[in-house]
């Protein structure tokens, strides 16, 4: 229950974030960078009258049931709830600003800080298993029936989306949502790795025993002693392998610096890490 509750309220984190960006920078600058917002920035040139947030919910819901359609009702509730929350908030928010109300009228800083806060906002979402639905939702039916990859099939919903925006709008809007496209995903990549970074740690020490005893009993975590041989002195020695969190390294590598200053400690970063203690592998 605890971590159900820390899931969804991460994902309501990540929603704002991404609700922020689309209302203030990105919707009322006609960025249409991919994705269901695209889409409704489009629509909502044509039919003015319905309002981003709402065409982003009927348009979600129309999505919802094609994916039931063709690829089934693999959708789970974080996700629905997610798709739903964030069309509200951004209804929300127009009830309190004008609809076309932006902080900024200038094409590159909207671009930069609208995409940078969508892709903080989704990166968040995913990291959580979830998704705002929308055009994942196209890139799912295209995969089933065509088997381009996910991603590519992702990419070139996206970049569709912005080519319109070129035509409905203007070329130079078009290349700016190109742009935020670009940006977008690189972004949202750097946020999961980022989320999901631990140290992956080899440890030689002769102080092996306790540095495993801090390991077990003060991180209450585990490692595994691996059998090795100098290369230079031929002499057997003993090699602890550790995988921490960020916060944990930092307390290991006080401890070890404590106890063995003559300690040889490798240290690389792990972008994910599955299994017991960290991620559930059963959710990927």
């Amino acid at each position: 229950m605890k971590t159900k509750l820390k899931e969804y309220f991460w994902i309501t984190i990540g929603y704002l974030i991404l609700a922020f960006g689309i209302k203030f920078f990105i919707a009322p600058n006609n960025i249409a960078s991919g994705g269901v917002t695209g889409i409704a920035i489009l629509i909502n040139h044509f039919i003015p009258t319905i309002s981003v947030a709402i065409l982003m919910l009927l348009l979600n819901v129309i999505l919802f049931i094609i994916a039931f359609i063709f690829i089934g009702g693999g959708f789970g509730g974080k996700t629905i709830y997610a798709t739903l929350s964030l069309s509200g908030a951004i209804y929300f928010l127009d009830l309190f600003f004008p609809e076309n109300y932006a902080i900024t009228n200038d094409l590159l800083l909207a671009t930069l800080f609208g995409t940078l806060l969508s892709g903080i906002g989704l990166g968040i979402v995913f990291n959580q298993n979830a998704s705002t639905g929308g055009t994942d939702i196209l890139a799912k039916i295209m995969n089933k029936f065509s088997h381009v990859d996910m991603g590519k099939a992702l990419l070139i919903v996206d970049f569709v989306i912005a080519f319109s925006s070129a035509i409905i709008f203007n070329a130079e809007i078009g290349m700016y949502a190109i742009l935020g496209v670009i940006m977008n995903g690189m972004i949202v990549d750097y946020i999961i790795q980022g989320l999901n970074t631990c140290k992956s740690i080899f440890i030689v020490s002769t102080k092996q025993d306790q540095v495993v005893k801090f390991i077990i009993e003060e991180l209450d975590r585990s490692c595994t002693i691996l059998d090795g041989e100098g290369g230079y002195t031929g002499k057997k020695s003993k090699m602890l392998y550790t995988v921490l969190g960020r916060r944990e390294f930092i307390r290991l590598r006080n401890f070890i610096k404590a106890v063995d200053k003559n300690a040889f400690v490798i240290v690389s970063e792990a972008h994910e890490v599955l299994g017991e203690g960290f991620k559930n592998i059963a959710e990927y």
